[in-house]
């Protein structure tokens, strides 16, 4: 089992400042380092205060790399379709050679249609672009010579520099949420799976069906290398005394994440993309979420329960890797590093290995 914190900044900009944010976020990052956690992960978006203090997920890491010692950087993910597959290949091996090699890439399709009207991509063949992108990217750093002629991008001849440190190259991430399209094509490249957000309730069948479809595909494609498939997860975490007092702190936190992505997202019930057309009904399904729902979206409470949701999640979707979504809702850094603190203390020592 593994153990991160993940980034998506969702603080009002009236609320905190881009240096106040960041600043935390470095800070925790070297805390996360000096507990021993694994991973720091960190997202990329554009125009909105979902998510919008984080452009550049791989200029983050970078600074977290001078910083740290060990922890890994993990991007949560790079949105392949808006860049060029050489542009990806090149800043990320930067990253990987000026962390000594500490970096996983994790790649997101992207979702907001602002993003993709700003960038004049269309959404309409988003998920082609984005297969062919990080396929493209992947080839980058492994071979010589590289060719690629497809109609969105064209180069001959390529070879990419500077070279990963890590053989063959980052390990790498696709990030999954409800496509079970997503989840197979990740098994069958032989990549690791990132699961956006945990499953409600009701979503947790079809989680449990997409999770067995991707562990199939990889190990088909794996018999040969005798690779083992990786399951994260990022996931809010509040930990309290009691189960009481856990939620006091996680609900209000919690309210005004959804309610800053709620904004982010209400362009999506305007748009219309076959490579989206479930997305209007998760919007629609959040605007109706009651505090129980909010709940459920994170995991929260004392240290005893919070031991036994990670348990069940590993139990039933598989999950190996938990990246703590610690910022949430705009906290302040002591809330934050307390958090971290109570993980740390008392929940890992009563988690089986």
């Amino acid at each position: 089992m593994k153990y991160g914190i993940s980034f998506l900044p969702d603080c009002r900009c009236s609320q905190r400042s881009a240096t106040e944010y960041l600043d935390d976020a470095l800070a925790l990052s070297c805390l996360a380092d000096e507990l021993g956690f694994d991973y720091v992960k960190m997202v990329e978006h554009y125009l909105h205060e979902y998510g919008g203090y984080s452009p550049h997920p791989l200029t983050f890491l970078a600074a977290v790399a001078a910083r740290t010692q060990s922890i890994r950087l993990m991007t949560g993910g790079i949105q392949a379709s808006f860049h060029h597959p050489v542009q990806i290949a090149a800043q990320a091996a930067q990253v990987d050679v000026l962390s000594h090699g500490r970096l996983d890439v994790g790649f997101a399709r992207a979702f907001l249609p602002y993003e993709f009207d700003t960038f004049g991509v269309p959404m309409e063949g988003s998920r082609q672009r984005y297969r062919e992108t990080v396929e493209a990217v992947l080839r980058l750093w492994t071979e010589k010579g590289v060719s690629e002629s497809s109609e969105f991008f064209q180069y001959s001849g390529v070879d990419s520099l500077p070279s990963v440190v890590q053989t063959p190259h980052p390990p790498t991430w696709v990030a999954g949420l409800m496509s079970p399209e997503t989840f197979s094509w990740a098994g069958e490249r032989g990549l690791n799976l990132l699961m956006a957000s945990p499953p409600r309730a009701e979503e947790l069948p079809k989680a449990r069906e997409n999770v067995r479809l991707y562990t199939s595909c990889f190990q088909k494609a794996a018999r040969e290398t005798g690779a083992s498939p990786r399951v994260a997860m990022s996931i809010p975490l509040m930990i309290g005394g009691t189960d009481a007092e856990a939620v006091d702190r996680a609900l209000p936190r919690l309210r005004a994440h959804w309610q800053v992505f709620g904004e982010a997202a209400e362009s999506l019930l305007h748009t219309h993309s076959s490579d989206y057309a479930k997305y209007p009904q998760i919007v629609n399904s959040i605007k109706e979420m009651t505090d129980d729902d909010l709940i459920e979206t994170a995991i929260v409470g004392s240290p005893e329960t919070v031991t036994e949701r990670i348990v069940e999640f590993r139990r039933t979707l598989s999950v190996d890797t938990f990246l703590w979504h610690i910022d949430y809702g705009g906290q302040a850094f002591d809330d934050m590093a307390g958090n971290l603190r109570r993980f740390r203390e008392q929940v890992l020592p009563r988690l089986p290995e």
